[in-house]
């Protein structure tokens, strides 16, 4: 049975994958709350509710990017229809993914997640650590892109582990985006 037959997937429908997506963040909402509510637990299972999130990503991830496989495979629409769809939908898998370990590094306190490796006034520094959440969307856009500025130095294990995972996602999705793409151009006549 060819990979592409397997009828079995998370999401048959590219309308419906454009709702779907931002419901992974969900599950933040709720460990937000937790955090700011039971304090005491959350910072005695702090690391395992790191993890927990790392693995939850993952499995998400990979999870989107099957069906987005599957989802481009089946499409009915014109070739260029289906093709811009499909660049909407993987835009819309890695601003997901970048606000999803934002948010994990502001839970976790970027600050302490990670050391700044750069000389900057003491004006500069108090509106960065004002601004956590800008700075974390910043660490997580500039991991997700393997950019590596290398200003941001995880200073956990477990922060090591979210970078690495980040890393990997942003990798495997610009291979994905890529075979798609290939994929589509091989067979934008059947698609026609």
């Amino acid at each position: 049975m060819s990979y592409f037959q397997r009828d079995k997937r998370y999401i048959k429908n590219i309308n419906i994958a454009f709702l779907v997506i931002p419901m992974i963040l969900l599950p933040l909402l709720f460990e937000w709350y937790f955090h700011i509510k039971e304090v005491a637990f959350f910072t005695t299972y702090h690391d395992e509710i790191l993890i927990a999130n790392i693995f939850y990503i993952v499995l998400v991830r990979f999870a989107l990017l099957d069906s987005a496989i599957y989802i481009f495979s089946r499409s009915k629409h014109h070739f260029h229809v289906a093709l811009m769809q499909v660049v909407l939908l993987y835009f819309e898998v890695t601003i997901v993914t970048i606000i999803y370990y934002a948010v994990v590094f502001n839970i976790f306190d970027v600050f302490t997640l990670f050391h700044l490796n750069s000389e900057f006034s003491p004006q500069n520094l108090q509106t960065i650590h004002e601004h956590s959440f800008i700075t974390s969307m910043y660490i997580s856009a500039v991991t997700f892109t393997t950019l590596g500025s290398g200003d941001w130095i995880p200073q956990t294990l477990n922060a090591m582990m979210a970078v690495i995972s980040e890393v990997i996602l942003g990798v495997i999705q610009g291979g994905v985006f890529v075979a798609i793409i290939i994929y589509a151009h091989q067979n934008k006549d059947i698609l026609k």
